[in-house]
């Protein structure tokens, strides 16, 4: 017997309303003392909306899982996911990667859905340790799996770009859940596998 596939929409609600992020956008550069008067920023108020509602909106999905009829039992990693979020804290980019792995249960999951789970969940104002959390969380309560990792290294804009300005920093989270948490030799090979010391 086969399970449907589970849709996954972002959250419902009112799309973004990209007249007034331009205008809203305007007002900012503005009062920031930024002439829109040159024919290069003239446009710049509306490419700025329309890149931040593309930042903000995942793609909906279908989380295709299949049964595990071989009672496969061993750690299943997809490294190097790509990672691209806006801090919550200054709306700057923060960028990386993602190491997510799971031991399977009842059900195993397309492996392509574990990077559309990343994108779901980093479409939106982010800090990197609910990303991350999220991430594990969700895999935990759609999959259950006897265990969840999900490692995320990023750079962060916040921190580069402005502030302390330092250059070449990464910011690395992890969460673990059941046996990945529990059981010391899977959390190991789970890091070892991820290039992380654990």
């Amino acid at each position: 017997m086969s399970t449907p596939a589970l849709r996954v929409v972002h959250e419902t609600g009112p799309g973004p309303d990209l007249a007034a992020a331009e205008a809203a956008a305007a007002d900012l550069l503005t009062a920031l003392g930024i002439s829109l008067d040159s024919e290069s920023l003239r446009g710049t108020p509306g490419r700025m909306a329309r890149a931040y509602a593309e930042l903000f909106t995942p793609r909906p999905f279908d989380l295709t899982t299949f049964p595990n009829d071989e009672g496969y039992d061993e750690l299943v990693l997809a490294r190097g996911i790509p990672v691209r979020s806006v801090c919550e804290h200054h709306l700057l980019p923060f960028v990386g990667v993602a190491h997510v792995g799971y031991l399977p249960g009842d059900r195993i999951l397309g492996l392509s859905k574990l990077a559309r789970i990343v994108e779901h969940f980093a479409c939106r104002p982010q800090v990197q340790e609910r990303l991350t959390k999220q991430v594990a969380d969700w895999l935990e309560e759609q999959l259950e799996p006897r265990g969840v990792g999900v490692v995320i290294e990023a750079e962060h804009s916040c921190m580069t770009l402005r502030g302390v300005q330092a250059v070449g920093s990464s910011t690395v989270t992890s969460t673990l859940l059941g046996t990945l948490r529990e059981d010391a030799r899977s959390r190991q090979e789970f890091f070892a596998l991820t290039g992380i010391n654990g």
